[in-house]
């Protein structure tokens, strides 16, 4: 309608014949498509159902622990899914995941494609320990090809547990919202304590900046952190600077034994 700001557009309805594929669109606020899930965000349900749901959650963590238990001494490596083989990026995570296997570290990530891929990639390239926690999704991301070890995940918090149990740093590269929630779940648990200070590595120096002068400029000078908590978050674009940080720290600091791992016990149908 000429002058008018808005204008109604065509949308196909839902279940429409014409549009087989088409699926009804999720109702606003606390909605997926997953049935279990929807129905955890809405609130309460009745007592058995939040019971049944309860424990299906307690066997996740059990499933993530029996897994795990194994890998040695970690390292968490987060970044994007989207990043292909020939990007740059890619490229800088295989070469993180190397430098951290020639140091003795099992590279954890969160078992997808790009990032993920790459730093599992640079691990297997020198023979080390590769591990992935995968979730689910509605589309669904694959186990990368270079796991040693993988364990698949329903719920993101249980699935973060693990990403930040098992390791001792962590090294972030460039990535979208999944990123920067581990980015800032982690530097949440360094600044209150609920985990020592394991080193909080930013790699991609250029991608960070905005984030940086977030923190900085505005976060820093208006008081919500304080100074340290930035000085806490190192960033290089070098592999060998991030993992020789990480070395100092948590071997000359806290006295972690690389390459020791607990050993299986058979009678516990452990592997």
């Amino acid at each position: 309608m000429p002058g008018c700001l808005f204008q109604t557009l065509a949308v196909p309805a839902a279940n429409d014949p014409e549009n087989p594929e088409l699926e009804k669109p999720p109702a606003w606020g606390k909605a997926t498509r997953d049935t279990g899930e929807r129905l955890l965000l809405q609130g309460p349900q009745t007592r058995s159902s939040d019971l049944a749901r309860a424990v299906r959650i307690f066997l996740e963590l059990i499933k993530g622990f029996r897994a795990l238990h194994f890998v040695g001494p970690c390292v968490t490596v987060f970044g994007s899914a989207r990043f292909g083989e020939q990007h740059r990026y890619y490229q800088l995570g295989r070469e993180v995941g190397a430098e951290l296997g020639r140091a003795g570290f099992a590279v954890m990530t969160g078992g997808g494609p790009g990032i993920m891929e790459a730093a599992n990639r640079g691990a297997r390239d020198v023979g080390a320990r590769s591990v992935g926690c995968n979730i689910t999704l509605p589309k669904e991301q694959k186990p990368n090809p270079y796991l040693d070890r993988w364990v698949e995940f329903r719920y993101f918090f249980v699935r973060k547990l693990m990403l930040v149990k098992y390791s001792y740093a962590f090294i972030a590269l460039p990535g979208g919202f999944g990123t920067l929630d581990e980015i800032f779940e982690t530097a949440t648990l360094i600044q209150t304590r609920k985990i020592n200070e394991f080193p909080l590595v930013l790699m991609g120096a250029e991608y960070w900046k905005p984030l940086l002068a977030l923190l900085q400029d505005t976060m820093v000078r208006e008081g919500t952190i304080d100074q340290a908590d930035v000085n806490r978050i190192l960033v290089t674009d070098s592999p060998r600077e991030a993992v020789e940080t990480i070395r100092a720290a948590v071997v000359d600091q806290y006295g972690l034994k690389l390459g020791k791992a607990r050993k299986p016990r058979w009678w516990l149908l452990e592997r």
